[in-house]
């Protein structure tokens, strides 16, 4: 026993030397109140996701019969048609769609008035996550054939949401935060890691464009009024000197590509990333009309913050004084989180990378099973690329429609929201898109003859198409249909200060010519 207890000792030593370097285990009771939780984190998360679901339904409906319609630009059933003569019975996969079952008029309002209804139930909390499997197949059929209207980042970027929204509800009929287990963790950092990607591949694909307005920090003394829709307060943004359209500009590099890099940091930097990123959102929003993609991105940035960063009373409601849920099985089932972590980063990782090899000018290639599963789930746009502004437009050519009767005299179909009358204030309209709008100025940007919709408009104009018209604000040939169509390009400038005080105008335009010739 002698000859054992140096031995004894000293390895007794050892092991209390590597154990100082390991945080003492609590109780049972001590490590559920200190372990940072997210079940009022989840329950905010989740309302805001039915309340952009609601909103993007209910602002699509709106549009739905001029847009997609059978009397529409773009009607659904033709392009099913087109699709289903072009690729047999692959079609199902490359467009998936409720609509193969039906493709009427009535089958489209259908999918909105369910996605409504949808939409409501998760907000009153019954049954999230089944409502929320709806909401994503509801909206993933009204995208996959929307074509050029339904092509835009935040219509991808809800749909992402949606999908990992659903493995983040709690599946039951009637569910309580307060008898309901845990989210699972992964799922949180999931939400975390789209929002690094939304934010820091928006940073890079403007430096990998090579424009030189974002390298010399000069980019915002045109975005402000070359941007779709502007806003009045963007209006007063562009009157800013150059120096601060700079920094400004610097400030924006800032956030959206090192800001991303603190939201793996501990609790505190997550805050303070989130509080960032938030205003920088609310920034974004008032001075241009993104519809519903900044409510999108702060649903991403609450999941920075852990449950104690909530009001005491929402806590109360939403814990409890009980752990009725610690004991329940949790949904998603593990496996089910580990084969969807494993594709969101296999893809995303793909598509950082080709981001980053932009940037440097590098060839990436990558392996035959990562690029099969990359196609394989493009169809269903739920892990998606994003980045927006890569090249930034210094100009702002703008369409205006004009009908006639006699060729001579000539009268404008006034838009809504986009820029038309230079006396007409810029609108905030957002969180709705006026989609029709905003496509006109992506077909002011290019030609007619790469924007085949545009001739479609205004065959429906000639037809005097009901729905169509209805997107308009004005129709200058109420009584019967115009003999001629023309579009006019116009140059839009903002005014400055001084113009506006004497002229009352917030645009001056000049005539640059024809756009589409006369049609008649």
């Amino acid at each position: 026993m002698t000859a054992e207890a140096p031995h004894g000792s000293w390895w007794r030593r050892v092991v209390e030397w590597f154990r100082q370097f390991i945080p003492a285990r609590p109780a049972s009771t001590e490590a559920a109140a200190e372990r940072p939780g997210y079940t009022v984190t989840r329950w905010v998360i989740l309302r805001l996701v039915g309340v952009t679901y609601l909103i993007a339904f209910v602002s699509l409906w709106s549009q739905l019969d001029g847009l997609m319609g059978s009397t529409g630009i773009l009607p659904v059933a033709e392009f099913l048609d087109a699709v289903r003569s072009q690729l047999g019975i692959e079609r199902y996969w490359a467009v998936p769609t409720l609509c193969w079952l039906n493709a009427s008029d009535a089958f489209l309002h259908g999918l909105c008035w369910v996605g409504v209804i949808l939409a409501i139930l998760v907000i009153l909390d019954v049954a999230p996550a089944l409502a929320l499997i709806g909401l994503w197949v509801a909206y993933l059929s009204l995208v996959s054939v929307g074509q050029d209207f339904l092509s835009f980042q935040w219509d991808i970027l809800l749909l992402e949401i949606g999908f990992l929204a659903i493995f983040l509800a709690p599946f039951r009929f009637w569910p309580h935060p307060r008898t309901d287990p845990p989210p699972r963790p992964t799922v949180v950092w999931l939400f975390r890691w789209l929002l690094f990607r939304l934010m820091f591949a928006s940073g890079i694909v403007k430096l990998a464009s090579r424009d030189p307005v974002w390298w010399d920090l000069t980019a915002l003394t045109v975005h402000y009024e070359t941007q779709p829709l502007p806003t009045w307060i963007g209006w007063y943004a562009h009157q800013l000197p150059v120096w601060a359209h700079q920094v400004s500009c610097a400030v924006m590099f800032g956030i959206e590509i090192l800001v991303p890099f603190l939201i793996f940091g501990p609790r505190r930097v997550r805050s303070l990333a989130c509080a960032a990123l938030i205003v920088f959102q609310v920034l974004i929003a008032l001075t241009g009309n993104y519809c519903f993609f900044n409510m999108l991105t702060v649903i991403l940035c609450l999941a920075l913050l852990d449950d104690r960063v909530w009001p005491r009373g929402l806590r109360r409601w939403c814990e409890g004084l009980g752990t009725g849920g610690a004991g329940r099985r949790g949904w998603p089932p593990r496996w089910v989180v580990a084969a969807l972590t494993t594709v969101v980063l296999c893809v995303s990782t793909v598509q950082l990378g080709n981001v980053l090899a932009r940037l440097f000018g590098v060839g990436m290639r990558w392996p035959a099973p990562v690029m099969t599963v990359l196609q394989g789930v493009r169809p269903f746009r739920s892990i998606n690329s994003y980045g927006l502004f890569a090249d930034m437009t210094t100009e702002r050519p703008e369409i205006i429609i004009e009908g006639s009767r006699d060729g001579r005299r000539w009268a404008a179909y006034e838009f809504k929201y986009k820029p038309g009358d230079p006396t007409r204030r810029p609108r905030l309209v957002a969180p709705h898109q006026p989609r029709l709008d905003w496509q006109m100025w992506f077909a002011a940007l290019g030609s007619y003859q790469r924007n085949p919709w545009f001739v479609r408009l205004c065959r429906q104009l000639f037809q005097q198409s009901p729905s169509v018209l209805a997107l308009f604000e004005t129709n200058p040939f109420p009584d019967e249909p115009p003999r001629f169509l023309r579009a006019v390009v116009y140059d839009y400038r903002f005014t400055d200060l001084a113009t506006k005080r004497a002229e009352g105008t917030w645009w001056r335009r000049t005539p640059r010519g024809l756009y589409l010739p006369v049609l008649s």
